[in-house]
């Protein structure tokens, strides 16, 4: 049985789009508000009140600045689809922090629920490039769409070779700032074939350092299992095999020579129980005997069309001292949170709201909050 799906109106989506590119206004304290008011269009209305309680005010992108960036989207034959609606993809609704909106290309004819993520070394050798190759090839013909981050070496090795099958690319930017730029004629070779291309930033949004992880956590939420070719001990691939291994994803590597500083990342997750591959049979008969009802669903709680009256209550300020005195920068539950302090659950929702939006806390795999820290 297929999940229920709707679609947005165009108020909606660009109500939708201001909420998410609004300071402050990530993927957990989009749902949290989206749960509190019932639509994003309330949400909006609330947020002086609720930016006047969190000490700072909002900036909330207009109307026409979400017009034009939807105008720009379609420029470049894209689309924003959100969270709800049937083009979604359906795998990331079992991830925590699950993007409310993102911008796709292409991806109409793909199997998006037989996904694979191969990643690995931006440097990478010879021999992980021909691997990557086969284990990219063999999988796409087997019925498997590819999925990577569209970065140098390992990443463009698995799109180049599954393009004929179907690969879908992660860009960490927008889609007028692919990175690396040496990889934008790849990307409309993905399209061209029947691809996708993903990301969930504004058009404008030029990669930095920290958006890579970001953009991995995607990789793998997209993934029923990641496979890790090459990686360095301290490397962007073993960030995504631990995001794969907390959105309880299968992750696989392929061993390498231990003289090989390429090698030291994927020998120490299978050191650490990770499937060891030496080719793609080794990822679809482990892929294959996956239980689907293991993933548990993050699906909303929420949709499009709700629209509630909702009256807002402040919270007392010594509810807000027991609660900025609880937290510390090592994320807890929520549920452990209102035991210690005694602070009620509608009320504990409406502190964090406030302490989300003033960037105090931070969430961590989306049910653990926690004190930002710097």
């Amino acid at each position: 049985m297929g999940r229920a799906t709707t679609t947005l109106t165009s108020a909606q989506r660009i109500a939708w789009l201001r909420l998410v590119r609004t300071e402050n206004v990530g993927p957990v304290t989009f749902r949290q508000l989206l749960n509190r008011f019932g639509s994003a269009e309330a949400a909006i209305a609330s947020l002086p009140e609720l930016s006047r309680k969190a000490g700072r005010p909002l900036r909330v992108i207009s109307q026409a600045q979400a017009e034009d960036e939807i105008a720009g989207i379609a420029r470049y034959g894209a689309r924003l689809v959100a969270q709800g609606e049937a083009d979604y993809p359906g795998h990331l609704l079992h991830i925590a922090g699950a993007p409310p909106l993102v911008t796709m290309a292409g991806g109409e004819r793909l199997d998006w629920h037989r996904t694979v993520g191969i990643v690995g070394a931006r440097n990478a050798s010879s021999a992980g490039v021909k691997m990557t190759r086969i284990l990219a090839g063999d999988l796409g013909a087997r019925g498997y769409s590819v999925v990577s981050g569209l970065a140098r070496g390992i990443d463009t090795a698995a799109h180049r070779a599954s393009l004929s099958t179907g690969t879908i690319a992660v860009l960490a930017g927008g889609f007028d700032h692919m990175y690396p730029r040496e990889n934008i004629p790849l990307a409309h070779d993905i399209l061209d074939n029947g691809g996708a291309l993903l990301t969930e930033m504004p058009l404008g949004w030029e990669p930095r350092a920290r958006d890579f992880p970001r953009r991995n956590r995607l990789v793998s939420g997209l993934s029923l299992g990641i496979v890790v070719v090459e990686a360095a001990k301290r490397s962007g691939s073993l960030i995504t095999a631990r995001l794969a291994l907390e959105q309880n994803r299968d992750v696989f590597a392929v061993p390498g020579s231990p003289l090989d500083p390429r090698a030291e990342g994927g020998n120490a997750l299978i050191r650490q129980g990770a499937h060891l591959v030496t080719d793609a049979q080794d990822v679809i008969d482990i892929l294959g005997s996956a239980d689907p009802a293991r993933e548990k669903l993050f699906e909303p709680e929420w949709r499009p069309d709700e629209s509630v009256e909702v009256n807002y209550l402040p919270p007392a300020e010594d509810d807000r001292a027991r609660l900025l005195e609880a937290l510390s920068p090592t994320p807890v539950e929520v549920d452990e949170l209102i035991a210690q302090t005694g602070i009620a659950p509608h009320t504990m929702q409406i502190l964090l709201l406030e302490l989300d939006l003033a960037g105090q806390v931070e969430w961590a795999s989306g049910q653990l909050v926690g004190l930002r820290q710097g």
